[in-house]
């Protein structure tokens, strides 16, 4: 089955930096776009950043300037490098991986991992 996993989070200090991976697993033959959003308690989750398949990338307002999301194709992962961070980014941060072409999923599906907690604290 396929499978997204996320790592790299933990806490760090207002001004620090982390950078979080998510790497897809299984028998994939193609993902389309990929992304990240966050969720803090008691808020809707939000968009963060998104990478297509050709290496675009779009940012929601609130990181511009301070992420950067990349990827590398042949391993099937997205990279979200989180630069300047303050204590409102403090959430658990969710990688999706648009249109994913697998051996079970030979019509494309939509899939998200299960997330890794950043806190940001001061």
């Amino acid at each position: 089955q396929v499978q997204l996993v996320e790592s790299g989070g933990g806490l760090v200090q207002a001004g620090g930096s982390l950078r979080l991976s998510c790497a897809a697993s299984g028998s994939i033959f193609s993902i389309d776009s990929m992304g990240w959003y966050r969720q803090a308690p008691g808020k809707q989750r939000e968009w963060v950043a998104t990478i297509t398949s050709g290496g675009s990338t779009v940012y929601g307002d609130s990181v511009k300037g301070r992420f950067t999301i990349s990827r590398d194709n042949a391993k099937n992962t997205v990279y979200l490098q989180m630069n300047s961070l303050k204590p409102e980014d403090t959430a658990v941060y969710f990688c999706k991986a648009n249109r994913v072409v697998a051996a079970t999923a030979p019509f494309g599906m939509d899939l998200w991992g299960k997330g890794t907690l950043v806190t940001v604290s001061s």
